[in-house]
């Protein structure tokens, strides 16, 4: 199978979320797989060519794209796609989309009044590179509403070119949040026929013009990236006023839950962490945590245990119900390390906590991806209370690091830890963590209260930690997962012109 996987943000080149993960992972693992994959993304001036090996593509040369009316000149450079094993090349070509005028900002994402024209640029590109290659993919793997115009370009504006005609779209919506929603003159700078913008069109939303909208009414198939997830946004709550459109489509609807990539975080090989340990051998998980407080400056006892929280400082991310309950959270016999920024009333909370309670919190404001690998492996609890997750992937690190994860019962989070106390109940000691419903502090409060008292009951803990490092959740499962998908999309695209 040919598969064009089309990202505006890919891992190692770019990245602000878990969309550079799945972009820097998924096609690895579709390539292993036996299939043809070739990734676009734009050329930012966030990294550099020579420290990621771009090569310029002479054979290509330069193509004119014409957006707003203007024409703008793109070449494209080259590379293959890292492998997260070392010394291992992959077969996995990265084209980038190089228009300095357009992606050559402060950013990524800008919010600047030209963003639809960004990536109006870049769809268009992508379907030009193609054109170029005369590479006719199997299907087209478009994710958020960055490459929401794909689906219906190709359609239109390019539906007299033969070769995409058997070529199938897939849409993967990573956060319904993020819309690309502008104004009406976006249409026409995409030069998308405007009857599509007329009441109730594929593309009008409340007189603007909305990205995401446009892919869920002309892409083949889509899917969200957790069953839970593809549920929720089915609903008026999680929906962000997409629900009743993907409710007409929920029959093409799925959701595939992301993978990790356990050559990178598995504490069995993790190069951040100085003692390794396994499922068969847990020793060196002590040593870590000793490791980490001596690291950080907080007394160690390996009676107390050590929550760790990797997290953008943000109210999505369950800090408003964490900071309504904070001084009950600080009486509990409990060390906390706090790794992320975002928000400054929440940055200046975790700095104040820090400095009252200096032999119980460390706030390390920021990333660092060393102690994010260290918290992994040295902490005993990760809390992630979000108020939505789509997938989540640090609950999923949690789990095969032995690090007990509480998290809100939603999305990714509710697919991947299971409450040990819900299914006590039911006479299985499967689970993997805590959880909770209510969206609430009183709610965290308690569930934290229930992992710190089974925290000393050592042989239940241990218990529930290997049960959390036997789940695999690999990118292989979910990549076969993706190639049935794909198959109902060309299976789709298949019935239509026919």
């Amino acid at each position: 199978m040919k598969i064009a996987f089309v990202s505006s943000e890919v891992y190692p080149y770019a990245k602000t979320g878990g969309l550079a993960d799945v972009s820097g992972s998924l096609p690895l693992e579709l390539s292993k797989l036996g299939h043809d994959v070739k990734v676009f993304m734009p050329k930012y001036n966030t990294f550099g060519e020579v420290e990621h090996g771009l090569s310029y593509r002479w054979d290509i040369g330069e193509i004119p794209v014409r957006v707003a009316g203007k024409v703008h000149s793109v070449h494209v450079h080259t590379a293959n796609l890292p492998n997260s094993i070392p010394d291992l090349k992959s077969n996995v070509e990265v084209y980038f989309v190089d228009c300095p005028y357009y992606f050559h900002r402060y950013r990524i994402y800008t919010n600047d009044y030209d963003e639809d024209e960004r990536f109006i640029l870049f769809s268009k590109s992508v379907i030009e590179i193609l054109q170029r290659l005369q590479w006719a993919p199997d299907v087209i793997h478009c994710n958020d509403w960055q490459t929401g115009l794909i689906p219906v370009l190709l359609r239109e504006n390019y539906g007299w070119d033969k070769l995409f005609e058997k070529t199938a779209t897939l849409f993967t919506i990573h956060n319904i949040a993020y819309q690309g929603r502008f104004s009406k003159e976006a249409f026409h700078k995409a030069e998308i026929r405007y009857e599509h913008f007329l009441h109730g069109g594929i593309g009008e939303y409340f007189g603007d013009v909305n990205f995401l909208k446009m892919a869920i009414f002309t892409a083949d198939i889509l899917n969200t990236v957790s069953e839970t997830y593809a549920k929720e946004l089915l609903t008026p709550e999680y929906g962000e006023g997409m629900h009743e459109y993907l409710q007409m489509r929920k029959d093409d609807f799925y959701g595939i839950l992301n993978g990790v990539d356990y050559n990178i975080w598995n504490p069995e090989i993790d190069k951040f962490i100085p003692y390794h340990y396994s499922i068969n051998d847990l020793s060196g998980k002590l040593k870590n945590k000793k490791y980490l407080l001596e690291h950080i400056n907080l007394p160690f006892n390996e009676h107390i245990p050590v929550i760790g929280i990797i997290s953008r400082l943000i109210p999505q991310k369950g800090f408003d119900i964490i900071s309504f309950v904070i001084n009950e959270l600080m009486e509990l016999d409990a060390q906390w390390i706090i790794l992320g920024s975002g928000e400054h009333r929440y940055e200046e909370l975790f700095y104040h906590l820090a400095h009252k309670y200096q032999t119980k919190v460390h706030s390390y404001i920021g990333y660092n991806n060393e102690l994010a690998h260290l918290i992994e492996a040295g902490a005993d609890i990760f809390l992630m209370p979000s108020k939505y997750e789509p997938c989540g992937l640090n609950q999923i690190y949690s789990l095969k690091y032995g690090t007990v994860p509480i998290v809100r019962k939603t999305g990714g989070l509710a697919d991947t830890v299971l409450d040990w106390n819900e299914y006590l109940a039911m006479g299985q000691e499967i689970g993997t963590g805590y959880s909770f419903q209510d969206y609430s502090g009183h709610a965290l409060l308690d569930t934290v209260k229930r992992a710190l008292h089974d925290f000393h009951l050592k042989d239940i803990w241990k218990k529930i930690q290997l049960n959390g490092m036997s789940k695999d959740y690999s990118w292989k499962k979910s990549a076969e997962k993706y190639i049935q998908l794909y198959q109902k999309a060309i299976n789709k695209r298949k019935a239509t012109i026919n």
